[in-house]
């Protein structure tokens, strides 16, 4: 804190800082914080019961199907013509009803192209569909 003792007639500015407003304020909003922090979580607490562990549900992979510059279309690392590719996906989904795809589409590729595949995908039943992109500046 900063006191002036003697009063000389002059002006002076005081070369100290006060911080005690600056103290109060951060000690404030403290207890605020500490009082506010516990009220944040909106969960219900519960005592859950006890039971055997069980294995958790085996995660599938999903299948990639990519579309290269020129137009060909692989199902994984697999080339497979554009006319079959719909019958193709039947047939797996016939074997996987829950079946996922990863789609995966050159920059270069006609659209046309593309929508063709997607097309084929969506006749064939298939709704887990993810488009696979690259963030910009990679």
């Amino acid at each position: 804190m900063a006191f002036k003792t003697q009063d000389d007639g002059g002006d002076d500015v005081m070369g100290e800082i006060n911080v005690t407003p600056l103290v109060d304020v951060m000690l404030v909003l403290l207890v605020v914080f500490i009082v506010t922090a516990p009220l944040l979580t909106q969960a219900v607490h519960v005592n859950l019961p006890k039971t055997a562990e069980t294995a958790p549900p085996e995660e599938k992979e999903a299948i990639y199907i990519s579309v290269d510059a020129k137009g060909k279309v692989f199902i994984e690392k697999n080339e497979i013509a554009l006319e079959a590719f719909e019958q193709e996906l039947l047939n797996r989904k016939a074997a996987d009803p829950e079946i996922a795809l990863n789609l995966n589409a050159d920059d270069a590729v006609q659209y046309g192209t593309v929508a063709k595949v997607m097309a084929a995908i969506e006749r064939s039943g298939i709704s887990k569909l993810s488009v696979l992109t690259a963030p910009k500046g990679s």
